[in-house]
């Protein structure tokens, strides 16, 4: 038996989250990795009549690609097209450390036909104080923005707007987190878990920024390095130097 095996399996994933700009983990994790929608029910659509699954898909091959690559263990759901309820997305995989649904943003319907589609862009993150893990919820999320700000996405923040079918509060506008209580996928999930919209496809200039593949890496980049730093362990903090008595 090669008792070296493991520990150079270690090393090796460990550059490798270096060259890819991940922190290293103190432990094996596991995330799941929710594709938003289904064939059969495809989400929203652009102007162009690309259907919100495709682009969620791509995203969520590449978020997964890279988490892997990093040695981060990935539950995909959604990701073979079957039909899958919401309260079954997060019971896939009930131990894992972190659950991320990936989704792509449509717009109100009046703001549509009063022809405002080039007004909206960019991302939106949604955690639920309803999930018993809303705290690390929201840490979570934090990452995920600052990381998408780093890239140079901007929160699209419209969806605070208090009107029906919007009015999700803005828990940090800086990273444009909502709160969301009753998403179901954020809910009924045990572990922390986020719900991101990575770009606004009802917006014809966004629909096809995001369908670019080098969009799509840049994107997966970002989320996947906010992702290694929310399941990173915290700092210790500096030791506090004893004092000799006199």
């Amino acid at each position: 038996m090669n008792l070296l095996f493991p520990f150079r399996a270690v090393a090796r994933l460990g550059l490798l989250a270096l060259s890819l700009g991940l922190p290293l983990l103190a432990a094996a994790a596991t995330v799941v990795v929710d594709t938003g929608h289904t064939p059969q029910h495809p989400g929203a659509h652009g102007p162009d009549g690309q259907a919100e699954y495709g682009f969620n898909l791509r995203l969520s091959d590449a978020v997964s690609r890279r988490l892997r690559e990093a040695g981060i263990a990935v539950t995909r759901v959604s990701a073979d097209g079957r039909e899958i309820e919401l309260q079954q997305r997060t019971q896939v995989n009930p131990q894992a450390d972190l659950f991320v649904s990936i989704h792509h943003d449509s717009i109100q319907q009046a703001w549509i036909d009063a022809g405002r589609r080039g007004e909206f862009k960019g991302y939106a993150l949604f955690v639920s104080e309803k999930n018993p893990r809303a705290s690390d919820s929201l840490r979570c999320a934090e990452h995920l923005g600052q990381q998408m700000r780093d890239i140079g996405e901007t929160p699209s923040l419209y969806h605070a707007t208090p009107i029906a079918g919007e009015d999700r509060p803005l828990l940090n506008p800086a990273l444009g987190i909502h709160r969301f209580d009753d998403l179901v996928v954020l809910k009924t999930a045990t572990m922390p878990a986020v719900l991101i919209e990575a770009g606004v496809i009802a917006n014809p200039a966004e629909e096809s920024r995001l369908a670019q593949p080098d969009t799509v890496e840049r994107l997966a980049g970002a989320m996947a390095r906010g992702i290694a730093l929310c399941l990173a362990p915290p700092p210790h903090p500096p030791d506090t130097p004893t004092r000799t008595p006199p």
